[in-house]
């Protein structure tokens, strides 16, 4: 018998996220691949990141005649958590090719776990609910021994056009149980000359913790859930030495929703790192408020760290506290003047849209900006996911559209203070700002040390005189924008 992993993010389905050439392999889906391989199953995968079309399954499903498709999303990749409906649609099509050639379609996805119907809808069989590498090997189990699928906990499914769900499993709590990653399923070459092509490095990803213990209102955790459970520091430098021995990567995302939350991790993963002398770059995302504790920067510096993203969301106080975010303004401000001192690059991730967000405090996350100068920022809107308390605040303004279609999409879905398009400008109008404050520092570099001048910086300054016309006019349509009211979902 043989199981075929996918998952369903294309990332030429999400012209954006493309645009930036920064793909990553599947985390989640070569871990579960690995966890059912050691339970004796034979396993391939078939990956959709680099991929043109859903067609591009049907000859794997001639050629392999896999008796089992799972569609297994990476929850460990923040574009999956989004639910995207280019991607949602992109599953329905596997399921149903997958199907017509005799497959029994298992789905693990964040989206499915929000609307396995949907799913039934489009011939998948079983949708597995919360963490999946457990909850999969059970099933598979079951099916090949004819065994009573109703104890197998954790799944939903159809029976006579009912849907059951059965008891929900318990999460892992010792992560260093599981096996390495399928990491000999991914076509490596395939991500390096992208990388290499687009970069010059070569970038890989590891995760090594599941969940966030924190309760940011708007965060959605289908998966992993509210809690918080870590591999240990010498399993991922463990998995380190592995992938840099067999794939010579330059860079690792550490893609964990909160890098290093457990007291004394960092310290004793750079201790780790010293011991076998390994010298790595990573980048990582934190929050404000635990960059401060002791000497967590010093670590994270001293063990390798490029770039720390944290969410800073917004410049308001009252608008972080509506978010139950958790952090205060000063933090951001404190963290930021840290990182920099240290030669930490800063990364924003910036939310606009909230509820009850004025113009005033847009105009303080535009200030925070232009006064700290993050070296790199995110912008979205405030996005609702089913299962977070932003969704139920707003899910009875919501109508047909309830996803966006690509990362890009940027649509305002509830009543908020201004229109959709509205927030469509403003996102142009302050990445515009902040090229342009970026422009000014390149010349003042310029002017101050020509000879230390790159080519990076000179792009930047030409840049300028293309951004102050730009963000003029921007701002004149923000606002007449302003005054057509607020934002109704379609």
């Amino acid at each position: 018998m043989q199981v075929l992993f996918t998952h369903s993010y294309f990332y030429k389905f999400d012209e954006k996220q493309w645009r930036f050439k920064q793909p990553y392999p599947p985390l989640a889906t070569i871990l579960a691949a690995a966890v059912v391989r050691n339970a004796g199953y034979k396993v391939s995968l078939f990956d959709t990141n680099l991929r043109d079309d859903t067609t591009d399954l049907l000859p794997v499903l001639v050629d392999q005649k896999p008796k089992y498709l799972v569609i297994y999303d990476d929850g460990f990749n923040y574009l999956s958590k989004m639910c995207l409906t280019n991607m949602r649609n992109a599953a329905f099509k596997m399921a149903e090719e997958s199907k017509k050639r005799g497959c029994t379609v298992i789905v693990s996805s964040s989206d499915a776990a929000d609307h396995y119907e949907k799913y039934f809808n489009h011939h998948v069989d079983y949708v597995v609910r919360g963490e999946g590498e457990e909850t999969l090997v059970a099933l598979l189990t079951a099916l090949e021994n004819s065994q009573d699928i109703e104890q197998v906990q954790g799944l939903a499914y159809r029976r006579a056009g009912e849907i059951k769900l059965t008891a929900p499993r318990q999460v892992i709590r010792d992560l260093d149980t599981l096996p390495m990653p399928a990491w000999d399923l991914v076509d490596m070459e395939a991500y390096r000359k992208i990388w290499l092509q687009h970069h010059g490095y070569f970038s890989l990803n590891i995760a090594t913790t599941r969940g966030c213990p924190f309760k940011c209102n708007w965060c959605a955790k289908p998966i992993y859930g509210n809690r918080y459970t870590s591999r240990s520091p010498q399993h991922v430098v463990n998995e380190i030495e592995m992938l840099i021995k067999n794939y010579a990567p330059d860079y690792f995302w550490m893609c964990d929703d909160i890098f290093g939350l457990k007291p004394g991790w960092v310290q004793e993963f750079k201790m780790l790192l010293e011991e076998k002398h390994i010298k790595i770059r990573y980048k990582i995302q934190s929050r404000v408020d635990l960059l401060l504790q002791e000497d967590t920067l010093d670590a994270l510096s001293e063990s390798g760290v490029d770039t720390i993203w944290v969410g800073a969301e917004s410049g308001s106080q009252k608008i972080l506290d509506a978010m139950d975010k958790g952090t205060k303004v000063e933090e951001i401000y404190e963290a930021t003047r840290l990182m920099k001192k240290k030669g930490i690059r800063v990364a924003f991730f910036l939310q606009f849209g909230y509820l009850g967000e004025t113009q005033e405090d847009i105009n303080a996350t535009i200030q925070m900006v232009r006064t700290l100068m993050p070296d790199e920022v995110g912008i979205s809107v405030s996005y609702p996911l089913p299962g977070t308390k932003f969704y139920e605040k707003v899910k009875d303004q919501m109508r047909e559209k309830q996803n966006w279609s690509d990362s890009d999409d940027l649509m305002v879905m509830f009543e908020s203070t201004f229109n959709k398009q509205y927030y469509k400008e403003l996102h142009r109008y302050v990445h515009g700002i902040y090229r342009k404050e970026k422009g000014f520092l390149s010349l003042k570099k310029l002017i101050r040390d020509p000879l230390r001048l790159t080519y990076k910086d000179l792009r930047a300054g030409l840049a300028t005189f293309y951004y102050i016309p730009t963000t003029f006019t921007q701002g004149l349509k923000l606002r007449k924008l302003k005054l057509e009211g607020p934002a109704v979902n379609p």
